[in-house]
């Protein structure tokens, strides 16, 4: 069983790696793009005038391009002075409910956003300046969550998969 989840979870790490690599690209086109704005404002005096909407919106499929990576990198800052204390197998469970968290508020996020993408797509709504459907930028960040949303319950299957045996002395 766990060899199973062990292999769907490294296939799913590609395409989070993937996906962050995405989240990077998206950050060197709205750099380029910004200082492309900067230059035709300060020294052509002659702004453009969708810079400023054009990058906003690409900052919202960027915020969750990364979760998944982070969580794989294991990069959310944790506070372990307080369970560093704990035997293993308490430790472990705390764990366990950390990543049970993880996962609630991220299936959360996960519902809103393709909500939000259906919504979007079905009404035609489009960005203000740009004209640009809002479907475009909800459907990445709506990925990026389901992605984060199933990796990070593959993690705590893991997690659960692999919970100290009582009465086993394991080290920590």
């Amino acid at each position: 069983m766990t060899g199973t989840l062990r292999r769907l979870c490294a296939k799913l790490e590609l395409l989070v790696v993937w996906l962050a690599a995405f989240g990077a690209i998206i950050v060197l086109a709205q750099m380029a793009w910004i200082s492309y704005g900067v230059v035709m404002r300060y020294v052509f005096n002659s702004p453009d005038g969708t810079v400023t909407e054009a990058t906003a919106l690409m900052l919202f499929p960027v915020a969750f391009a990364g979760l998944a990576y982070a969580l794989k990198e294991d990069a959310y800052p944790k506070v372990t002075m307080v369970t560093d204390l704990l035997p293993a197998r308490l430790r472990h469970w705390i764990e366990v409910l950390n990543m049970a968290l993880m996962l609630g508020v991220g299936g959360f996020f996960a519902v809103a956003a393709v909500d939000a993408t259906m919504r979007s797509f079905s009404s035609g709504a489009a960005s203000e300046v740009l004209l640009w459907p809002r479907y475009i930028f909800w459907a990445p960040s709506a990925f990026a969550l389901v992605l984060f949303a199933a990796y990070a319950v593959l993690r705590l299957a893991l997690l659960i998969a692999d919970a100290p045996v009582a009465g086993k002395q394991t080290e920590g």
